[in-house]
C-alpha cells in the first residue's frame, strides 16, 4: 500500500509539472508598453507586501517552535497584556507600506489610465470595437474596413480603440498588449495601447454574456508598418460589403464564429449601434428614413 501511494504520488508530481511546463502566463510575459507598465506595478506591488507577509510566516512557525509544550525554556506569562514595541511594530510598519501602495496606486492608476493617450509619436490606429453576441466586430473608420474576430496593428504604433456593445455588457481585453475594458450598450469606452514585438497574441472577452461566451475570443496580429498596409489594401477589396443590412444580419447568434472581412463600411455604423439606445426615433439599426429607403434599394 505504501509503495502504491509513493507511485501515485510521483505521478501526480510528474504531471503537474508537466502542466506547467506548458503555461504561458500572459500577464508575466507582455509586448506591449500598457502590459509590461502593468505587470511592474503588479511585480512592485507583491515584493512589497512580502515584506510583511514573509516574516509573519517566519514568525509564525518561529512561535510554534518556540512555545511548544516540550520547550521548558519558554517564558509562560498569561498575565502580559501590553507591549509597546510589540504595538508600534505591528501598526507602523503595515502603515508604511500602505501609504507606499496608495502611492503607487495612485500615480499608475492615472498613468495607465485606459483613456489615456500615450507619449508616443505619429498619428494612432483607430479601431471602433463592437461586441456581438458571440463575436467582436472591429471597424478601421478611417480605412473604411472591418473585421469580425480578427485585429492587425503596426507595431511601434499606438492605437486607439473605441469601444460599445450592441449585446449584453461584455468586456474586451488583450492580455499581453492591455488590460481589459468594459463594453457597454448606448456608452462608448476607450483604450489605449501599443505593441513592441511583431507576433500574434490572443484577445477576448473577460464578462460572462451566454451560451457562446467560451468561442468569443480573436487574434491581434501585430505586424510591419508594410505589412499593416498590405492587408489594409487587400481587405479594401474584399467584395462582402458591410452595409446596414449586412450588419442587421451579423447581428444574429452565432457561435465559434469564423474570422470575416469587410469594405465599403456604412458611414457612421458605429455612432448608430450607440444612438440606438439612446433616441427613441430610432428602430432597430435604421432610423425611419432609412428603413423605408432600404425597402427599394440595398443600404
Amino acid at each position: 500500500m505504501k509503495k502504491f501511494k509513493t507511485i501515485f504520488f510521483a505521478l501526480l508530481a510528474t504531471g503537474l509539472t508537466l502542466l506547467l511546463s506548458s503555461c504561458k502566463l500572459a500577464l508575466l510575459d507582455p509586448k506591449g508598453i500598457i502590459a509590461a507598465s502593468e505587470k511592474e506595478l503588479m511585480v512592485d506591488a507583491t515584493l512589497l507586501m512580502l515584506v510583511v507577509v514573509i516574516p509573519v510566516i517566519l514568525i509564525t512557525f518561529w512561535f510554534a517552535w518556540r512555545y511548544r509544550a516540550s520547550n521548558k525554556k519558554g517564558t509562560y506569562r498569561p498575565d502580559q497584556h501590553d507591549n509597546s514595541t510589540i504595538e508600534i511594530i505591528c501598526w507602523i510598519i503595515p502603515c508604511i507600506i500602505i501609504a507606499i501602495l496608495g502611492t503607487m496606486t495612485w500615480i499608475s492608476s492615472h498613468r495607465l489610465d485606459p483613456y489615456r493617450p500615450l507619449d508616443m509619436k505619429g498619428k494612432p490606429v483607430v479601431i471602433q470595437a463592437i461586441s456581438l453576441n458571440w463575436k467582436w466586430m472591429f471597424i478601421y473608420p478611417n480605412k473604411k474596413i472591418a473585421t469580425i474576430n480578427y485585429v492587425q496593428i503596426p507595431v511601434n504604433r499606438q492605437v486607439k480603440i473605441y469601444i460599445t456593445s450592441d449585446a449584453p455588457m461584455n468586456s474586451l481585453e488583450i492580455p499581453r498588449l492591455a488590460g481589459q475594458i468594459y463594453a457597454m450598450g448606448g456608452m462608448r469606452t476607450q483604450l489605449h495601447l501599443a505593441a513592441n514585438t511583431i507576433g500574434v497574441y490572443d484577445g477576448l472577452s473577460t464578462n460572462f454574456s451566454g451560451g457562446g461566451f467560451s468561442g468569443m475570443h480573436f487574434k491581434v496580429h501585430v505586424t510591419s508598418e508594410k505589412d499593416y498596409n498590405a492587408w489594409v489594401s487587400k481587405t479594401q477589396q474584399s467584395p462582402n460589403k458591410l452595409t446596414l443590412v449586412e450588419y442587421n444580419k451579423l447581428m444574429q447568434d452565432s457561435e465559434n464564429n469564423p474570422v470575416e472581412f469587410f469594405s465599403g463600411v456604412a458611414d457612421g455604423l458605429f455612432e448608430k449601434v450607440i444612438m440606438k439606445y439612446m433616441m427613441p426615433h430610432v428602430k432597430g439599426m435604421y432610423t425611419i428614413e432609412e428603413e423605408r429607403a432600404a425597402k427599394g434599394k440595398t443600404l
